[in-house]
């Protein structure tokens, strides 16, 4: 197979500031494979909380280019056993690698991805809209230039009951929130409570990762389902986060790519847990990659290209939260013209 590496640097709408952190533009990774005349593509991102820099992703694939390089690709899950060993230390990497690899064997097969694995796509979850943390006023003001049937709100800030009070004023939208791992255990219990009466659907992370008695003891009394992101990375996580939520949110950069991703949403479905993927600002490659595992889904938050200024492809298509899909094979993303720069 033929490796390119094409690095990016995208602006946001809006800086996008979450309990933790802001930024006014995402780097991201876009990996391409060429093998056969056909190009599969596969991206993972830049995130600080993880130590991953597009410097470091890249370096991390361009130490084994001479395997991938030689290396012919027949199934996916096989190229991702052969890769784990070398990039376990660095799953954001292995994400890319993984999804180009997907994309590159659909398109060989002259189907879509979710044709390959035999999924019904007529009852798609809609994906949330991310309404990051800002000023009252100014999550109001995005919400109202930005109609949408989910929100995903971020909190983590001294007026987060008053925030949702304001917003659920100006939109009966189903509201879903993101903590970010700032609440406690006392706040987190009274925020469910006050945020069930005002139409949230589920918490995402309220507290930090590493306090799984805080956890255990919300999981048994809160009045919301609450969903793991940060303390559900990889395959292993899903048993640890059974009995301490209702549910995972899975990241394939994360997490590795699809391949593990499917073995996570079917233990996940063993344990009777609800499942979700979710979004890293990912542009329209990742995204797209994403949108084949909505069959297996019962919630997604993919919407990063409506967060991002710019964008890396063209391929599915986001509308008032229904994913349409490009009329291709593979996932569907191609690089738009000028994209060239490669590395």
């Amino acid at each position: 197979m033929k490796l390119t590496l094409f690095p990016f640097e995208l602006k946001f709408r809006y800086t996008f500031t979450i309990s933790r952190k802001s930024k006014d533009v995402q780097p991201l990774l876009v990996v391409e494979l060429q093998q056969d005349g056909y190009s599969g593509l596969g991206e993972t991102a830049d995130n600080s909380y993880y130590n991953m820099t597009v410097p470091r992703l890249m370096e991390a694939i361009n130490a084994h280019r001479s395997f991938i390089e030689n290396y012919t690709l027949d199934k996916p899950e096989i190229f991702w056993q052969e890769m784990y060993p070398r990039l376990q230390d660095n799953m954001f990497a292995l994400c890319a690698l993984d999804l180009a690899a997907w994309d590159l064997y659909a398109q060989k097969q002259g189907k879509k991805l979710y044709e390959v694995w035999n999924l019904d796509i007529s009852h798609n979850p809609l994906t949330d809209y991310t309404i990051g943390i800002d000023t009252i006023e100014n999550m109001v003001k995005k919400l109202q230039e930005f109609p949408w049937p989910v929100y995903k709100i971020k909190l983590g800030t001294q007026d987060d009951i008053a925030i949702i009070k304001e917003l659920r004023k100006h939109t009966s939208a189903v509201f879903r929130v993101d903590a970010n791992c700032a609440w406690g255990v006392d706040e987190t219990l009274r925020n469910a409570a006050a945020m069930k009466l005002l139409g949230v659907e589920f918490i995402e992370q309220p507290m930090a990762a590493a306090d799984r008695e805080g956890m255990k003891a919300v999981y048994k009394q809160v009045v919301l389902p609450v969903i793991a992101d940060e303390s559900c990375i990889v395959e292993e996580d899903v048993a640890r986060c059974h009995g301490y939520f209702h549910g995972i949110n899975i990241k394939l950069t994360k997490c590795g790519g699809i391949t593990p991703a499917l073995r996570m949403i079917a233990a996940a479905r063993q344990y009777g847990m609800k499942v979700m993927t979710g979004s890293m600002n990912e542009s329209t490659v990742g995204t797209s990659a994403v949108a084949h595992l909505l069959p297996l889904l019962d919630y997604v938050d993919m919407d990063g290209p409506l967060l991002l200024a710019e964008d890396t492809a063209d391929g599915i298509r986001i509308e008032n939260g229904h994913i349409i899909y490009a009329d291709r094979p593979g996932v569907g993303a191609v690089l738009k013209p000028g994209h060239s720069r490669s590395a």
